[in-house]
């Protein structure tokens, strides 16, 4: 990849008919001296490059493995075992700045992202009001994106203020971009997923979830609003989507078989996977269990998670926890071993928890929405609604899912050594430089504008 252009690396190579476009007709293409001027002249060609900005983030890179694998291993959730040597870097966090981790296929969805908002919906053939949904979708998906890089890459936890490039152009004049600041990736993902919201129509609304849709966006944004403390704003949009009645909490009966299906009545935004992707060894069954002995299993539980269950709760040992001889595992949670099954990437019961957070935290009545998860899942309702016990749940109902690491960052939480199972070898306190992923080395140096984190 040339890393010198490496927000505009993503172009796409046009064979269009004169009847019709699919998404085989885009093929991704990592040269830069492609051209995407003139190629787009149908909604339909929108739609083929949103597919392929979908199916950049399944890969094992990104969704389809790696970055919720991090946001465990690197928590007092998971550990790796080494089994095929696969995630005892990041679980030690000894990662340098050789590894890109996701930082590629963040920024090459990121340029799909930009030629679909790019594009004059005027001068297309189509039906034009599906065409500025689809950018409305473009949008919500630039601010997701971004986030998770400003997530792992921002300073925001080790005592910067350095977030990540913002790109909002495909091949703009800036081919050197500086790093925004943590509050203008802020400003700017907030600003994206209520451009988002606006554009997006309730008459284009997918039920497979695997499309972003109008709710999406007010899910997403109560979710950056949580990270970033703005409890004002997560209530209003955490209210959005509730009040819209498109989702409800699985219950405690369907909890773990709901793993197994797909676009469920919980799910508000999931990327779709099936035979087809193949992702086998690189996807998360494998990562997570042996499966009988069939799998790498590198990524175990750690042994002391089990006792933070009740008897009866569907997350516990006998639902989502299982043994697998003296190793305790994620059995429920993308429970097919080639890989076929879904992956969530915002349920309706985090958005439940996020409003459970944000009203503590603005004097609303945060117990009835804390209790709405455990009335659902078979554990003691609560009794009174603290801090500690709404992070206790969003980590009990939200395990596996990559959400633990980023609830202790945005918390201000030390790692905290407590299991000789842990891979790091004493507790890592808020702040230290290993919080933040490097910026990868490449990048620094094709970028004089590009500056590192500290402590690589």
């Amino acid at each position: 990849m040339k890393k010198i252009k490496f927000i505009y690396a993503l172009v796409f190579i046009f064979a269009f008919t004169l009847i019709s476009c699919n998404t085989d007709d885009l093929d991704p293409s990592l040269e830069q001296n492609k051209s995407v001027e003139g190629s787009i002249t149908d909604v339909d060609n929108l739609y083929g490059i949103l597919k392929g900005a979908y199916s950049r983030m399944t890969a094992s890179g990104y969704y389809g493995r790696d970055i919720i694998i991090n946001n465990e291993v690197r928590t007092d959730n998971c550990f790796s075992n080494g089994n095929s040597g696969r995630f005892t870097t990041q679980a030690s966090l000894t990662y340098n700045s050789n590894t890109g981790f996701f930082w590629d296929e963040a920024y090459a969805t990121i340029a799909s992202a930009n030629i679909i908002i790019g594009t004059d919906v005027t001068s297309l053939t189509g039906d034009q009001d599906y065409g500025r949904h689809l950018q409305g979708e473009a949008y919500a998906m630039r601010a997701l994106v971004h986030f998770d890089l400003l997530k792992q890459y921002g300073q925001e936890n080790v005592g910067g203020s350095l977030g990540v490039p913002y790109v909002t152009e495909f091949k703009g004049d800036n081919l050197y971009p500086a790093r925004n600041t943590i509050a203008e990736n802020k400003s700017m993902i907030m600003s994206d997923l209520e451009t988002a919201f606006n554009m997006m129509s309730d008459d284009y609304f997918d039920n497979t979830k695997e499309f972003i849709s109008k709710y999406t966006a007010k899910a997403l944004e109560s979710r950056v609003a949580v990270y970033f403390g703005d409890w004002p704003t997560a209530v209003t949009a955490s209210e959005a989507v509730i009040n819209s009645q498109l989702y409800s909490i699985v219950s405690k009966d369907n909890y773990v078989a709901s793993w197994a299906g797909k676009g469920n009545s919980n799910s508000i935004f999931e990327l779709a996977f099936s035979a087809t992707d193949n992702q086998g060894i690189n996807g998360l069954a494998y990562i997570y269990r042996t499966t009988g002995g069939g799998s790498y299993g590198d990524v175990q539980v750690i042994d002391e998670v089990a006792d933070i269950f009740e008897s009866g709760d569907v997350r516990g040992v006998g639902g989502i926890l299982g043994w697998e001889g003296t190793m305790l595992r994620n059995i429920g949670k993308y429970p097919d071993n080639q890989g076929y099954d879904n992956v969530p990437i915002i349920r309706y019961e985090e958005v439940i928890l996020n409003y459970a957070e944000a009203l503590l935290e603005t004097g609303g009545d945060a117990l009835t929405q804390l209790n709405k998860i455990p009335a659902n899942r078979g554990a003691t309702l609560y009794t009174s609604a603290t801090k500690e016990n709404i992070l206790l749940e969003r980590r009990k109902e939200l395990m596996f899912e990559g959400f633990r690491y980023d609830d202790l960052m945005r918390t201000g939480s030390d790692i905290v050594k407590y299991s000789l199972q842990q891979n790091f070898a004493s507790t890592i306190p808020y702040g230290d430089s290993r919080l933040a992923f490097p910026i990868p080395q490449a990048e620094i140096d094709a970028n004089s504008n590009m500056v590192q984190n500290d402590g690589y």
